[in-house]
């Protein structure tokens, strides 16, 4: 089930695999001009993405220029587009509500939302989706309990993030606008009775120094790290054991291998394609090839983690849970390396542990070739996942 040839060569799967173009690429060069004559490189070696990821005194993680010349808006608080100290500012104001401590802080309150989402999903009756009455509730609430968004924002914010997903859609952009408009609202209301949340946090904590766009910023980055990227994972995780019943099997007689499949499921879906672009700040030779100063470069993590690399034994295409935890770089790499991703890993692991314990016999409630994926979202995934059990 071959996706569209619309879409870049790294953004194409067929179902969970990288397409034999990408693979063929990836086998001839670390990385490759794609046509169309843009100042634009696609990077698919595994050990040039690290280095490129980790140098960040010679590539910027700003967003690069628009086609025209023009510089993007600027955003405030995103975590994902800044550099240097900017940054650095912006994750030790973040960091406080990632430590291990809070962590275990939060792990009652997941399992609780996981508790309550199984029991829906039950009550939904078989088939039952299990992206709309599991994976999606199931971050979106954990998101609201840890930012201070009022859960009844969450299924505007679910519609919103289904335009946004909507690649060309003439929706795309205002439901962008709208997205962003939610979190500043939340901002401004924080800013006037700061909750236990991680806005409110940031106002308490540190008061007119933290501005309210970067409040709203900051939440929308850990929103879209939290919301679709763990929903997401939990589809596509769920639907690769389920592909691979020996798998599935192994993990339900060996429950201790949980945190290695938390590890093998987040490297093997990967539903980050791409991490944000690089812009060249210097010329930069690396891999073999020339990348000239202001030359943009898409890091394919997809890639990285899938095609076959120096040093790699020969299984980094199979699925396996029992491996020992590879290296991977779902959750990025260097000074952008997720902030949440015990956060992510923590909910994977209830997520995961609590459907297989209440579904013994959970299996597809289609055939593989009649599911629709979301190819053009910044987070691959699937649209809808019918389960039966």
């Amino acid at each position: 089930m071959t996706q569209s040839f619309e879409l870049p060569v790294d953004k194409r799967r067929n179902v969970l695999d990288p397409v034999p173009e990408l693979l063929a690429l990836n086998a001839r060069a670390p990385l490759f001009r794609p046509p169309g004559g843009m100042p634009h490189w696609i990077v698919t070696d595994r050990e040039v993405v690290r280095q490129i990821l980790a140098d960040a005194e010679r590539f910027s993680s700003m967003p690069p220029p628009e086609p025209d010349g023009r510089k993007p808006d600027p955003h405030p608080g995103s975590l994902l587009q800044t550099d240097g100290a900017e940054h650095s500012r912006l994750r030790r104001l973040v960091a406080p509500m990632f430590t291990v401590r809070q962590m275990k802080a939060l792990e009652p309150m997941m399992a609780r939302i996981v508790d309550q989402r199984l029991e829906v999903l039950e009550r939904a009756g078989r088939p039952a989706d299990l992206m709309r009455y599991f994976a999606r509730p199931v971050s979106g609430l954990i998101l609201a309990e840890l930012i201070g968004l009022p859960r009844d924002d969450l299924s505007e914010l679910s519609r919103l993030g289904d335009h946004r997903a909507s690649g060309h859609s003439p929706r795309r952009h205002p439901a962008t606008s709208e997205y962003v408009g939610h979190f500043r609202k939340l901002a401004a209301a924080q800013r006037r009775d700061p909750g236990e949340g991680l806005a409110g946090m940031l106002i308490r904590e540190h008061g007119d120094a933290v501005s309210d766009e970067e409040v709203a910023g900051i939440c929308e980055s850990v929103a879209n790290g939290s919301i679709e990227n763990t929903a997401e994972t939990i589809g596509l995780g769920v639907l690769a054991l389920l592909c691979r019943p020996d798998q599935l099997a192994l993990l339900r007689e060996r429950p201790e291998l949980m945190d290695r499949a938390v590890e093998e499921l987040l490297r093997y879906v990967s539903v980050v394609a791409s991490v944000s672009p690089r812009t060249a700040l210097v010329d930069v030779e690396i891999g073999g090839e020339l990348i000239k100063a202001g030359e943009v470069v898409s890091c394919s993590v997809f890639a990285a983690n899938r095609c076959p690399y120096g040093g790699d034994d020969g299984t980094a295409d199979r699925l396996d849970i029992a491996r020992e935890p590879a290296n991977h770089l779902a959750l990025g790499f260097g000074v952008h390396f997720c902030l949440g991703a015990a956060l992510a890993r923590l909910q994977l692991r209830i997520a995961l542990a609590g459907l297989l314990e209440r579904f013994p016999g959970l299996r597809l409630g289609t055939g593989v070739e009649e599911l629709r994926f979301r190819s053009l979202a910044p987070q691959f995934g699937v649209e809808t996942l019918p389960v039966l059990w």
